[in-house]
């Protein structure tokens, strides 16, 4: 059978052996639904994984009948993505446990527990985690939650689509235009059904390529398994397949089977072929950066710590007096300057003019007559700063105006210092760059803002033939594939790590953002105007 793919014309003779490693997802085929159904109308469109925007995923009404057909048809895994959650119609009643009906399941990982295959579970009651083992014969009705999470169309065609079952998103963000003209109708924000379109993933023998056959390739095959020996096939692994390795299996020498795109170093270093030595698995810090740009063309970048550039303060700007209130620190007073004026409607709180400055000093509450009642206001208590003197006066904490900071800090700081002693997020400009770097990108920035402090996954590596220099690469955004080899390390411990600054898209952006304002408390929204 002849048959061509991406460009490239394959074939498979008679009789040739395959091992099939894995099946994916290549293409998602989407009807516009009205009310979670196809409309009669609807014509469908074929959409890329790559496809912009972020999609909500809508609950599957259709239940599953036991736990084990959620583990047979679900994706679960160890990523921040492989935690689906359901309830189940009735109570289960376990040996020193009930889960009451509706109450949400969160599934996390399954493994072999006594002897029998279970899921481990988590519910949480008044803040409390309760953790359980459901085994993989519990039978029930069991619905998915809904997901309030959003998702990229690859995120969701890698872990969002239960086998054998379709899938209905709505678009929440269109994020940016498609290249070429859109295949959806101009300014749609409604509900598609998503039917997706496999390809299998397989191995021929003795060779390295990864051979990508669609689902409706016209070809018999024969199961094989039981009598033939595997040990001759390559085993492709992914970063995260290499990254659910125990510690104690590092370091470990592979080899590339697929690079990464893109110019960037180390990935112009990971081509096909190249030999590696992956030393160890970590979780390391960065800071989530972007430029201070006027335009949608700004620029974002992941930081480490090892970063031996310095930083110089710019000011940041305050919309609200609440803003104010959440900026300030025992550190220095916050001396900022009005941009926009504010009149006050009473007679307790101060009338703001454009140019006027303050020195921020603590919040606290004042007493007003509203209407003819006494009411308590949250305010900030402000020296305002003239010729010769300070006048104390009140800003409520709803007003709407705009502030300034004025910096009078000269120092340079390493961006370790800024983290530890101010708050984000936090304007800088660098004022040395790293030397190290070949291409210092921070450098030609304006300005940046620090936006947050996140943490993520990444593999220490460097070249098996030259280790002159060890990278850190992210598990989670560099798509590779490797096979490990049969070869002793050489050096065991490391040679220095090179620092890099990571420059990440639109996309990856509101990706980081989506996901550690997950584990962040929001800050209470700002004390309204007393009505």
């Amino acid at each position: 059978s002849i048959y061509e793919m991406f460009g490239h014309e394959c074939s498979l003779s008679t009789e040739e052996v395959i091992k099939v490693i894995g099946f994916k997802i290549n293409k998602l085929i989407a009807s516009i639904c009205e009310n979670n159904e196809v409309s009669e109308f609807s014509a469908k469109v074929e959409l890329p994984l790559n496809f912009p925007g972020l999609y909500k995923v809508v609950a599957d009404k259709a239940p599953y009948v036991s736990i084990e057909e959620i583990v047979r048809k679900v994706s679960i895994g160890p990523t921040r993505f492989g935690h689906p959650c359901f309830y189940s119609a009735k109570d289960i009643k376990l040996a020193n446990f009930t889960i009451k009906h509706d109450e949400k399941i969160t599934f996390n990982s399954v493994e072999e527990v006594h002897g029998t295959m279970a899921v481990n579970c988590v519910v949480v009651r008044n803040n409390q985690s309760h953790s359980f083992t459901l085994p993989l014969s519990q039978e029930g009705e069991f619905y998915e939650c809904e997901d309030d999470q959003i998702y990229t169309l690859k995120e969701i065609a890698e872990w969002k689509i239960p086998k054998c079952r379709n899938r209905i998103v709505k678009l929440s963000n269109a994020l940016h235009m498609w290249e070429s003209s859109s295949p959806l109708p101009e300014n749609f924000d409604g509900c598609l059904i998503l039917m997706p379109v496999y390809e299998v993933q397989a191995v021929m023998k003795s060779q390295k390529d990864i051979v990508r056959i669609l689902s409706d390739l016209d070809v018999e095959v024969k199961d094989v398994t039981d009598c033939y020996d595997i040990s001759s096939f390559l085993q492709p692994l992914s970063l995260e397949d290499i990254f659910e390795r125990t510690s104690k299996e590092f370091p470990m020498v592979a080899e590339i089977i697929e690079g990464p795109s893109g110019s960037q170093k180390p990935y112009n270093l990971l081509s096909t072929g190249k030999e590696i030595v992956i030393y160890k698995k970590y979780q390391a810090a960065r800071v989530l950066a972007s430029e201070m740009r006027s335009d949608s063309s700004k620029r974002h970048y992941l930081i480490p710590m090892s970063y031996k550039g310095k930083f110089k303060r710019r000011p940041r700007e305050f919309p609200t007096a609440y803003d104010l209130e959440i900026a300030k620190s025992e550190k220095e007073h916050l001396h900022v300057v009005a941009t926009k004026a504010f009149t006050s409607p009473h007679k307790e709180f101060f009338s703001v003019s454009v140019g006027d400055q303050f020195l921020v000093q603590q919040s606290q509450t004042s007493e007003v007559l509203y209407e003819g009642r006494k009411k308590l206001i949250d305010v900030l208590a402000c020296e305002q700063i003239l010729s010769d003197s300070y006048k104390k006066v009140l800003l409520p904490m709803y007003m709407e105006g705009g502030f300034v900071e004025v910096i009078h800090d000269k120092k340079q700081y390493y961006l370790s210092e800024i983290c530890k002693e101010f708050r984000l997020p936090f304007n800088v400009k660098v004022s040395v760059r790293d030397l190290s770097i070949e291409k210092d990108v921070l450098a030609a920035a304006p300005g940046l803002q620090f936006e947050e402090e996140i943490t993520d996954s990444y593999l220490l590596i460097s070249s098996a033939s030259s280790p002159v220099e060890s990278w850190e690469i992210p598990v989670y955004r560099l798509n590779m594939l490797v096979h490990l080899l049969s070869k002793d390390v050489q050096t065991v411990v490391p040679p220095a790590t090179r620092t890099t600054v990571e420059e990440v898209s639109e996309e990856e952006y509101c990706m980081l953002r989506r996901y550690e304002n997950l584990t962040l408390r929001p800050p209470p929204r700002p004390p309204k105007k007393p009505t």
